[in-house]
């Protein structure tokens, strides 16, 4: 099958729900193909959509290297290694990524979870602020996002 048509088709089964389907056809590709960003991308997706965090920690620990000016690369390679390792593996992540991202809320969001969930509430309140200030949808988020409970008691 032609390139072009297995990334479709990879598309079209992680548009549906079905990342191991989209993993299965991305494993078909060889070579150059196999290497292209849009297909790292999507078996990111689809690797996340697994559950399988040691993989994509890997993975997304490789593209990070590859493109350390996309945040949500960080977070990726962040949430999956507080899954696969600890938190505490998670925060040094994101404490690189806050150097080149200072100003992006889903890091400081998470941070402050992440401080929370250490039992430092003051910095916790902090990073949620600042978060917020960034983006007021983060707001929300607060006000029902687990990690955070200690600081809604």
């Amino acid at each position: 099958m032609l390139p072009r048509r297995l990334i479709s088709h990879a598309q079209g089964y992680l548009a549906l729900g079905l990342a191991a389907e989209a993993e299965a056809a991305l494993n078909r590709l060889v070579g150059p193909d196999a290497a292209r960003p849009e297909v790292a991308a999507l078996r990111l997706a689809a690797l996340q959509g697994q559950e399988k965090w040691p993989e994509v920690r890997a993975l997304a620990a490789t593209l990070v290297q590859a493109s350390p000016e996309d945040a949500g690369l960080w977070i990726t390679w962040a949430y999956a290694t507080r899954r696969a390792e600890s938190l505490d593996a998670a925060e040094l992540i994101l404490r690189d990524a806050e150097q080149l991202h200072p100003a992006d809320a889903t890091i400081q969001f998470n941070l402050g979870c992440y401080a929370c969930q250490r039992g430092d509430l003051a910095l916790a309140r902090s990073r949620v602020d600042r978060a917020i200030a960034l983006d007021r949808t983060y707001a929300d988020l607060a006000a029902t996002d687990p990690d955070l409970a200690a600081l809604r008691t």
